[in-house]
């Protein structure tokens, strides 16, 4: 790992992000992201990238950041305890799509490279991220789809790639003081740099250039679905769970308030635009609100 690997990742990222957002306006067909580029004296740059009020898109952001610090923050020195005292640095992309049509599922993905170093001494470094979809009305055709695109683009790299980042997704994302996950899954790894850097960085871009095949053909198919007020209702509800998990458990989120060189805003831009809880609330038997939760709240192999 060097500077010149740093950048090329960078390069990447910023593509990435372009790409995905380009993508994406072609799929709503009504707004396009605003850019806000900040810099924090902190020690940390980035570029927000937040869609809004579109007639697909109810809210969404891609965000790319790439922020500097003295000393890992507790997030991440709790699971690295024999990289506490280095400086680091960390740049990725991470966004978050929360489509206005109940039947058309929120997505997640996240992309990024963190490096923690101490003079005298190699630069430790890795990989994480994934793509994760949540759903609030099931079709087996779309986990089916999200699934194969995932698997697909872990093959070339490995048949064991797949099962154990699936596997990894489905406790990652998991609420457990509800005792249920957030979706149906998808990819997620971390602390990951064991091909070495050229085909671990191979891997990383793989998977991360094929969340768009993995997400736009479900909005495709959903976001024309007649809907009720009831859909809707039940769609905020589930929202407040996803944002319960960002709030309490994602390591990204905790790790961008810590670490104080991050962007409050930008951070937080994964919440939904609308949430609502309700006390003791549940599903009327035989609906397909109680069929979520029986059928794709749980952990599946969809490949």
């Amino acid at each position: 790992m060097n500077t010149e690997d740093i950048l090329k990742v960078k390069e990447f990222l910023l593509d990435l992000q372009n790409t995905i957002c380009s993508k994406l306006e072609q799929t709503d067909g009504s707004t396009t992201f605003q850019t806000d580029r900040w810099d924090r004296e902190a020690g940390g740059t980035g570029i927000t990238r937040v869609i809004s009020g579109g007639q697909v898109l109810e809210k969404g952001g891609v965000n790319f950041s790439h922020v500097f610090g003295k000393s890992l923050p507790a997030s991440a020195s709790a699971t690295r305890p024999e990289l506490a005292g280095r400086a680091f640095q960390a740049m990725g992309v991470s966004l978050v799509i929360h489509p206005l049509n109940p039947f058309v599922p929120t997505s997640h993905a996240n992309f990024r490279l963190f490096v923690a170093e101490m003079e005298g001494e190699e630069p430790v470094w890795w990989f994480g991220g994934g793509y994760d979809l949540t759903p609030y009305y099931g079709y087996d055709e779309d986990c089916i789809h999200w699934h194969s695109v995932a698997k697909q683009s872990c093959d070339p790299f490995g048949e064991e790639i797949y099962p154990r980042f699936k596997k990894e997704c489905d406790e990652y994302f998991y609420l457990k003081h509800r005792g249920e996950p957030r979706g149906v899954g998808g990819l997620f790894f971390d602390d990951f740099n064991e091909l070495g850097f050229e085909q671990s960085f191979a891997l990383v871009k793989n998977i991360a250039y094929t969340y768009t095949d993995a997400y736009v053909p479900i909005i495709e198919r959903r976001k024309a679905t007649p809907y009720a007020e009831a859909h809707k209702h039940f769609q905020e509800y589930r929202r407040g769970r996803y944002a319960e998990f960002n709030l309490i458990f994602d390591r990204g989120t905790v790790f961008g308030l810590q670490s104080g060189v991050g962007r409050t805003e930008s951070i937080l831009m994964s919440l939904p635009p609308v949430v609502r809880w309700e006390y003791d609330w549940h599903p009327q038997p035989g609906s397909e609100e109680e069929r979520l939760y029986k059928e794709y709240l749980v952990h599946r192999d969809w490949v």
